[in-house]
């Protein structure tokens, strides 16, 4: 994974994480005087547990502690909170507008002969949504155009969630020019974790040097960090090889879309 410390993780990254954010929104609401039933109540969880929050949240320093039933959340606490939020809003809006379907009409490729009005079950496939003839998958919708298998379909009135899970993200650290190149058996051990991905993503020349010498032609090569971020929330594989000044930008933006990654450093990184 990207990030070590959980108190780095995004808000849906766990149940614990996304209970601590929950608490942690009733304490502001609610401060000072604070009814460790009355949150437990609201959250649903026992007030036990949410004493068991408070106490990693003063820890944390997320909360401070003035007296009996007393709380107050820190500046660190509210920080928090806030970029939790931010996140959560974020990835929000990318369910609302691509995963749920809240838009009129969307394209889907036909797995099979579509007519007109009837029923269909949505999928991601390879990154790209399809559409099989019949109701009986969790995401639906209605065809508005006739299609033959292969072809794009219109689909609209859409109903339940599109299921499937985030793609899986290898970045391999290539070293900068005044770092040395990468020797030709960490060529071959790169070009089976290449195998292994369904595409590829370079960031720095070096890193597109090192896709030359493997003889492989980059899959996305311009606006990186978004474009991986972006194929990786549809349940595609992607393997990136990144110089290390460059990392950064993409790990950034997957760790915002709570999308976990693995970092692989070559010897000369």
């Amino acid at each position: 994974m990207g990030t070590g410390d959980d108190r780095e993780e995004g808000v849906l990254a766990s149940k614990r994480t996304a209970t601590r954010y929950q608490i942690l929104v009733e304490l502001t609401a609610r401060q000072p005087a604070v009814s460790q039933s009355e949150i437990a109540d609201a959250i649903g969880i026992t007030a036990q547990a949410v004493s068991e929050y408070l106490q990693d949240l003063v820890a944390r320093d997320h909360v401070r502690k003035l007296g009996r039933g007393r709380y107050e959340v820190t500046k660190e606490g509210v920080d928090w909170l806030i970029s939790q939020t931010t996140t959560l809003r974020d990835y929000t809006q990318y369910v609302t507008e691509e995963v749920v379907g809240q838009v009129d009409t969307v394209a889907a490729i036909a797995t099979d002969d579509i007519g007109e009005g009837t029923p269909v079950s949505l999928s991601m496939r390879a990154g790209t949504l399809h559409a099989t003839p019949g109701d009986t998958g969790s995401h639906t919708a209605v065809a508005i155009t006739d299609a033959a298998e292969g072809s794009a379909v219109g689909v609209t009135d859409f109903q339940g969630l599109l299921e499937y899970d985030f793609g899986r993200v290898t970045i391999i650290s290539i070293p900068s020019v005044t770092r040395g190149a990468v020797t030709g058996d960490e060529l071959v051990g790169l070009s089976r974790t290449l195998d292994e991905h369904d595409l590829l993503a370079v960031a720095g020349t070096e890193a597109l040097a090192v896709a030359d010498a493997l003889d492989r032609e980059p899959d996305i090569r311009f606006g990186t960090p978004e474009a991986v971020r972006e194929a990786a929330a549809k349940g595609v594989d992607v393997a990136v090889l990144a110089v290390t000044s460059e990392q950064s930008a993409i790990t950034d933006r997957l760790t915002d879309q709570s999308i976990g990654y693995e970092v692989v450093e070559l010897a000369g990184s």
